[in-house]
Order: structure tokens, then C-alpha cells, then sequence
């Protein structure tokens, strides 16, 4: 069941937060907060200003657990990520932090290592810090559990994948028409057996996680029976190169495509054939999704789809 919270939300009467303060006194977020907090640094006059704001809205700082989520910047926002060391996930926060930098804001980030009860560990622990959103690559199961904090102003983003059971703001790139490259370019080159490694939980499908003893088990499974596939789909990098390295002693290598390009994959042989796209984008985008929402966007949830390019190199030309 997706539950939508922004009806409640509307019946009441919004309170004037940091971000009212900041419009009207003509000054940057990161400022009023200085004021507010009683910090250094700030200019009498622009001081002044600030102070004045504060009063003409009625705006106040509330002790309690959602400071945050009624306007009193934390000046940090997290990323929650199933990995950061891999590239991919390491270029998203990267592109995050660009944003945030223009934002006076600082980034945390934490991996849930593909584990939704530390996905949801990490994000309550976020919450309770009360940073003022949060980016989340989810790693999968239900979000309801999100939806308290929702109610009282926590502002969240999700990333490549969307959130489970609640309507939320989404980046995600465009999977299926990428699959469907993937697939059309295959079939151009003579394939009809087409076996697919993805992420999550068959014949020619096999779903992760994956390790490198899963992805060597299931490769042996599809590639050795009597009506073997003749070409893999990827779902991800990492899956990309747990597969390179189990056919790397295959006499007769099938056909490749994989999701995501990574570094090297033009340089092996054959090359890889990738499904591309810009990842830097994909976290600005979700990033700037995030700051308009703290900047007081009240609109319904939003999905954002970008594009996606097939990389024709070599190896998803590979004929049966």
C-alpha cells in the first residue's frame, strides 16, 4: 500500500522556519542559522536584519526532537548508499557534495551494505541527528517506518531505485528502456537466449546479492545447460565484473551487456558493452530535488527519470 502523507500536512497551518527567516531578511540559510544558534561571524547590521525577520514571522526555536524538521538547520545532510566504495555510489556522493556545497551544507554518508534493517538503522540514527534530508540509495523492503518522520518535516530523496510502500521524491534512471537496449541489441547480433544477473530475489534469471562463488554457480548453471544462454545481461558494475572474472577461464565467453560503465571497461578484451549513464547527473539531480524541498516545495512527490545510452565496444557483438 503507498501511503500519502501531504493531505494531512496541508490541513495545517505552516509554521514560519529558517528558510522563511532567510527569504525575507535577504540572507543566506547558513547565516540565520549563525544568528540563531548565537554563532560568530556574522555582520552587526545583516545580525539585525536577521533578527528583525525572526520577529516579523513569529518564527521559533523549538527544543525537541524535530528542531530540524521545523526549520532549525543542522547545516548537514546524509547519504545513505549501498556501498560507498564503489565507484559508482562514490561519484553519486561526490555530485551530492557539489550541491550541497553551493548550499552551506556538509554531507554525511554511511553504507547500508545492502542490508534493509541497516538501511533503516542508518536513516533513523540520521533522523535523530536531525540533518535536514537525507539521499537514499534503498536497498530494498518497506519504508513505512518513514512516515512519522515525513509527518514532522524530514525531507528525503530517493535514488536508483524508489522507496517501497510510500510515496516519495525519486531519481531513478531509465532501467527498463536500458533492459530493453540490452536486450534489442543482443537479438540484432543473433541472440534468443538472453540470461539476466540482477540485485535483488529461475531458469535465466538469477538475483542477488551476488558474491563471486553465487555469480561462478549461476553463470556454470545457465551457460552449461542443454539449451544454454548464449549472451548476459548485467544488472550492475559490480555484478559486471564478478561475471568478467568468472569467464576469464571460459574457452567460449557468451555475448555481454552490462549496466553501468566503470573504469576499464574499454580497455579489456574483448571491451565491454555497457548500458551508460551520467551518474554525476543522477545525484544532482536528487540533490537538487532535496535542497528545493528544504527551500519550502510543497508539491506532491516527484519520480525524475533520466536517459540512458547503449556503448556498443565489443563484447555485446560477440555472436552466438
Amino acid at each position: 500500500m503507498i501511503v500519502t502523507i501531504l493531505s494531512e500536512r496541508r490541513r495545517t497551518v505552516p509554521r514560519a522556519n529558517m528558510n522563511d527567516v532567510a527569504r525575507v531578511a535577504g540572507v543566506s540559510l547558513k547565516t540565520v542559522s549563525r544568528v540563531v544558534n548565537r554563532k560568530s561571524g556574522v555582520h552587526p547590521s545583516t545580525a539585525r536584519r536577521v533578527r528583525l525577520a525572526i520577529d516579523q514571522l513569529g518564527f521559533r526555536r523549538d527544543v525537541g526532537p524535530h528542531d530540524a524538521a521545523r526549520g532549525l538547520s543542522t547545516e548537514t545532510i546524509a547519504v545513505v548508499t549501498e556501498d560507498t566504495a564503489n565507484p559508482f555510489y562514490s561519484t553519486l556522493i561526490c555530485a551530492v557534495q557539489e550541491v550541497a556545497h553551493e548550499h552551506d551544507r556538509q554531507v554525511l554518508a554511511a553504507s547500508s551494505d545492502e542490508d534493509p534493517e541497516r538501511e533503516r538503522e542508518l536513516i533513523l540514527d540520521f533522523c535523530s541527528r536531525q540533518v535536514d534530508g537525507l539521499v537514499v540509495v534503498p536497498a530494498g523492503g518497506p519504508h513505512g517506518y518513514l512516515v512519522p518522520q515525513i509527518r514532522a518535516g524530514v525531507k528525503l530523496v530517493f535514488v536508483d531505485r524508489p522507496a517501497g510502500d510510500i510515496a516519495a521524491d525519486t531519481v531513478l534512471v531509465d532501467n527498463v528502456g536500458g533492459a530493453a537496449a540490452a536486450v534489442r541489441h543482443l537479438a540484432r547480433y543473433g541472440h534468443r537466449r538472453v540470461a539476466y544477473f540482477g540485485d535483488a530475489p529461475q531458469q535465466l534469471v538469477a538475483m542477488g546479492p551476488h558474491d563471486q562463488g553465487s555469480v561462478a554457480t549461476a553463470l556454470h548453471h545457465v551457460l552449461r545447460r542443454r539449451t544454454p544462454a548464449t549472451a548476459v545481461v548485467t544488472g550492475n558494475n559490480r555484478i559486471t565484473v564478478l561475471v568478467l572474472r568468472s569467464l576469464a577461464t571460459w574457452p567460449d565467453q557468451p555475448a555481454l551487456v552490462g549496466f553501468d560503465d566503470f573504469e576499464l571497461a574499454d580497455l579489456l578484451e574483448p571491451k565491454v558493452s555497457v548500458i551508460a549513464h551520467d551518474v554525476s547527473a543522477l545525484g544532482k539531480a536528487a540533490a537538487e530535488l532535496l535542497f528545493a524541498r528544504l527551500d519550502g516545495q510543497g508539491s506532491p512527490p516527484h519520480q525524475l527519470t533520466l536517459p540512458v545510452r547503449l556503448i556498443a565496444r565489443g563484447s555485446g557483438e560477440i555472436r552466438p
